[in-house]
């Protein structure tokens, strides 16, 4: 019987320029692949292949053939273009038709050249993960298919191909309120010490847990989840001035996210194994990632988790040079919820990414948070920044200074002043509104509100509290209102002078992917 991965299918959409990877079961000792007038063919190995294509330059629409002798598929409307994988958690999950814009986009989605598969969000195998996955096919973008399509891989599919007049491909690979440690193998999670926790705490739930109890468990959680979030929706959209509190006094507990263990989509390792290794080593552009809010219980670690994530993710597709562009946390603070400040320390450890690890990028989104919605919908402008990093950092067709808005390069004290020097920045800066968050410490490291001076691409800090300044922070909170920009739109990038400054987070929080 000759089958291929499940990611093949009519409509797909395969990576211009760079070998692309075929691979499937098959009875028999050989198969051929035509595309585009050519023949190409493959050893089987134990009953499966993995073919190579040639690079191609962009085109279509293609017709592919593979057969082994006795059977033959063939894919219809197969375009060449450019893929990129969307991964992460919900900012990333969050649905074209619940974007602000969404409305308006759906209506005229067919004029674009954007294309769609969904990874099967499963998180066990079994019939039902069988039959999801044997029914999962590349979509056309039409209405009513587009409409559960992540807004921001849209947005960013719909500009990158607009500048380059190719279509673009978008595998969606993400799920509301997963760690990053959910997309990562046991195996490398374990080589760490920064990392292993995740791993530990786990299977010190499940060591003694015995299944049957766990599933009914399982199964009463899902029926209760399921009355609750239909009580909290519509309380929130006929109440006139809803808060969280209220609606757990009237519902009850949220019992979300449910009990850990092996059918659980938020267990480490699980959807690396369910979601990602099913559409690996699908020949990629890169990465798209939004995801962070769901470790904020470990700020100090997601460094280290996140660049794990991206050499584990490029060791899997055997390329150590895939673009990997991320996106830093906005602003954010639960309703009646102490400012953590751990998001600080999860923005923090993006930037550090971004700034260590070769080929990637990151749009800043700073402004575009929401007091007491952990879900903005304005996903149009996290797609053009995302966009404006492949533009500049991948596809070189635009400056640093018109896909970056001012990051923090280097400090130093005059008098009683200290000056802040920004990257990406020779245009200057610009208020809008008010401007917050910029402080000064000094050798007891206490942070007090400072007076600013733009200068070109410098700020001038000074503070009477703070005679001989040695620290100083820009938006070291988990939410306020952002008044600082770039010339070209893009928000200053909130920073601290010195990792080693001292600074704190407040206690700890609940889940942040909770029902809203």
């Amino acid at each position: 019987m000759l089958k291929l991965a499940s990611v093949f299918s009519d409509h797909m959409v395969l990576q211009r320029e760079k070998e692309v990877t075929l691979w499937g079961e098959c009875d028999g000792e050989e198969v051929t692949v035509r595309l585009r007038g050519r023949e190409f063919r493959e050893k089987v190995a134990e009953g499966t292949f993995l073919a190579k294509l040639p690079p191609m330059p962009a085109g279509g629409p293609y017709r592919l053939e593979v057969t082994d002798g006795r059977d033959a598929i063939a894919f219809e409307d197969v375009m060449v273009g450019e893929v990129w994988l969307a991964g992460g958690q919900s900012n990333m999950e969050l649905e074209l038709q619940n974007s602000f814009e969404g409305d308006r986009e759906l209506e005229r989605i067919a004029q674009e050249q954007v294309r769609y598969y969904q990874v099967p969000k499963k998180a066990f195998f079994g019939e039902e993960f069988d039959r999801e996955e044997e029914n999962s096919a590349w979509a056309l973008p039409d209405q009513d298919s587009a409409k559960a399509w992540s807004a921001v891989a849209y947005y960013y599919a719909k500009e990158v191909s607009r500048k380059l007049g190719v279509t673009v491909g978008i595998i969606g690979c993400n799920w509301g309120g997963t760690s990053a440690s959910a997309w990562m193998s046991r195996e490398r999670l374990l080589e760490s010490g920064k990392t292993d926790s995740y791993v530990k705490e786990y299977d010190a739930i499940v060591e003694n847990q015995v299944f049957e109890e766990y599933l009914k468990e399982r199964e009463e959680y899902i029926a209760y989840q399921a009355e609750f979030e239909k009580n909290v929706s519509h309380y929130y959209e006929t109440c006139e001035h809803p808060t969280w509190d209220e609606a757990i006094s009237l519902f009850g507990e949220n019992k979300y996210p449910g009990p850990m263990g092996p059918y659980s989509e938020f267990r480490p390792y699980g959807l690396y194994e369910m979601m990602l290794s099913r559409v690996c080593p699908y020949t990629l552009k890169g990465f798209l990632y939004y995801q962070g809010e769901e470790d904020d219980h470990k700020p100090e670690t997601y460094y280290e988790l996140l660049c794990a994530l991206i050499s584990q993710w490029r060791g899997d597709w055997d390329d150590e040079s895939l673009p990997f562009l991320l996106v830093q946390l906005p602003i954010f603070q639960n309703e009646g919820e102490p400012d953590f400040k751990n998001w600080p320390l999860i923005r923090e450890a993006q930037m550090r990414v971004f700034q260590t690890v070769k080929n990637t990028g990151i749009a800043v989104i700073l402004e575009n948070g929401e007091y007491g919605n952990i879900h903005p919908t304005r996903k149009e402008i996290v797609g053009k920044r995302l966009a404006l990093q492949a533009f500049c950092q991948v596809y070189g067709l635009c400056s640093t200074q018109e896909a970056f808005g001012p990051i923090y390069e280097k400090s130093w004290t005059e008098g009683d002043a200290m000056v802040i020097s920004f990257a990406f920045c020779q245009n200057g800066m610009m208020e809008r509104g008010e401007v917050k968050g910029l402080e000064l410490a000094g050798a007891d490291r206490v942070y007090y509100p400072a007076s600013y001076e733009i200068r070109e691409n410098e700020i001038v800090l000074r503070s009477q509290q703070v005679p001989s300044p040695k620290y100083a922070r820009y938006c070291w909170t988990n939410y306020q209102e952002i008044g600082l920009f770039g010339k070209n739109g893009i928000p200053v990038a909130p920073f601290r002078t010195s990792r080693r400054d001292g600074s704190k987070m407040m206690g700890s929080r609940n889940s942040c992917d909770r029902v809203m």
